[in-house]
C-alpha cells in the first residue's frame, strides 16, 4: 500500500490570529499555521531545523518568521531558511475554501 494525500479540516480563517503562529495537532505531527496581515496562510511543521524549537513562537516580518530562539530567518513559502544559516522546515500545503482551512497531509 502506497502513500496519499488526506486533506484535513483544521479550523476557520478568523481562527488564526493575523501575523501570529497557531499550533494544530495533526496525527503525532505539530503543524504551525501562520495568517499574514494581507490573508495569504502558510503552515510549516512547529519544530526548528536548529535543535527543534517551537516555530510557532516565533515573530512573522514579511513572508518570514524568525525562529525565536536562534533568531534564524525562515521562509514561510518554501520552509527554507535564509543565508548565512542553513537548513530546511517541512511545509504542508493549505487551501481556504468558503472560510474553511484545510490542510493537505501525506499519509502511509
Amino acid at each position: 500500500m502506497g502513500d496519499f494525500t488526506k486533506t484535513i479540516t483544521i479550523g476557520r480563517v478568523e481562527e488564526f490570529p493575523v501575523q501570529l503562529g497557531r499550533v494544530v495537532q495533526i496525527g503525532e505531527e505539530q503543524v504551525c499555521v501562520f495568517r499574514l496581515s494581507e490573508g495569504s496562510m502558510y503552515a510549516l511543521e512547529d519544530k526548528s531545523p536548529y535543535r527543534g524549537g517551537p516555530l510557532s513562537e516565533g515573530i512573522v516580518s514579511g513572508k518570514y518568521v524568525y525562529d525565536p530562539l536562534y533568531d534564524w530567518k525562515i521562509c514561510l513559502e518554501s520552509g527554507q531558511v535564509q543565508a548565512p544559516d542553513t537548513g530546511q522546515v517541512k511545509t504542508y500545503p493549505l487551501q481556504v475554501i468558503d472560510n474553511i482551512v484545510s490542510i493537505n497531509m501525506e499519509c502511509r
